[in-house]
Order: C-alpha cells, then structure tokens, then sequence
C-alpha cells in the first residue's frame, strides 16, 4: 500500500509538469499571434499616416512632403523604418494649421499610430521575453516561428500650434 502514494504522487506530479508545459507553449504561441496582430494594425496605420500626408501635400505643401509620403507608402518592408522617419522629418518641418481638415487628419493618423507602435513594442518585448526563458528555449516551443522585430521609428506625434484669438 505505501507504495501505491508513490505512483499516485508520481502521476500526480506528471499532470502538474505536463499541464505547465501545455499552459507555456500555449502563452508562447498567443503571444506570437498578438504580435503579428499588432504589427499588421501598426502597418495600417503607417498607411494611413502616409496616405493623409500625401493628401495634404497635394493641396498645400508641395513637392517634398509628397515625395516623402509616397515613398513610405511603396517602400518594401525592409525600407520601411527608413522611409517612416523621413516622412516624420518632413511632416514635422511644415507648419500645420490647427483648422484645416487635412493637417487634422494627418494630426489624428500621427497620434493613433504612435499608440499602435506602442502596443506592438509591448508585445514585441513581451513575446521576446517569453521566447527567452530557458524552459522555453530547451524545448523550442517556438520553433515555428519567427522571432518578433521591433519597429523602431522616431516618435510620429506631431504638434499643432494653439489657434490663437484675435481680439
């Protein structure tokens, strides 16, 4: 009979360890998933920005604006950071009009990505981190995929000056 507690411990303790296991490789792969979902939101909204740029530069701004807004909307993944912090040089070098529609909605893309890139570097760093530990690593449990990349592009908020009254 005592060791009968033996076996049920050992079984016991299998169950624990298995279903921990499970438990990681599922946390491992959600997050790989959240990330890719995040980069493809955060690519949106890298079109968005140029798109409404582009938008601006045709009917206010001119030739360098444009030029740097289509080139961050052709530009292949691998160019795209660079492409992304040009077109932030130029949008930051014109003054925007707080009561054009147009400045509005590049001001609007501006700050809706700076929060998408936030959320994919959260879950970049937390996929990152997960993928790291030991466990995980001596297992591969994310062997299947790719590790995350950040996105690493200047800061794409975007400040409008005060409409000042006239009196």
């Amino acid at each position: 009979m005592p060791g009968m507690w033996w076996a049920v411990g050992a079984i016991v303790l299998v169950g624990l360890v298995s279903t921990y296991l499970v438990w990681t490789a599922g946390r491992v792969e959600r997050l790989h998933a959240r990330a890719q979902s995040a980069a493809r939101a955060l690519d949106a909204h890298l079109l968005r920005r140029a798109a409404a740029a582009a938008v601006l530069a045709e009917r206010r701004y001119g030739v360098e604006l444009y030029a740097a807004a289509r080139i961050a909307l052709d530009a292949h993944p691998d160019e795209r950071e660079a492409a992304e912090n040009d077109l932030t040089r130029q949008l930051r070098a014109v003054q925007l009009d707080p009561v054009d529609p147009d400045c509005e909605a590049v001001v609007a893309a501006s700050r809706r990505l700076a929060l998408a890139r936030q959320v994919h570097t959260d879950l970049v760093r937390d996929a990152r981190a997960v993928r790291g530990r030991t466990l995980v690593r001596l297992l591969r449990m994310g062997r299947g995929r790719e590790w995350p990349r950040y996105f690493d592009i200047d800061d794409p908020i975007l400040t409008v000056p005060a409409d000042v009254p006239t009196g």
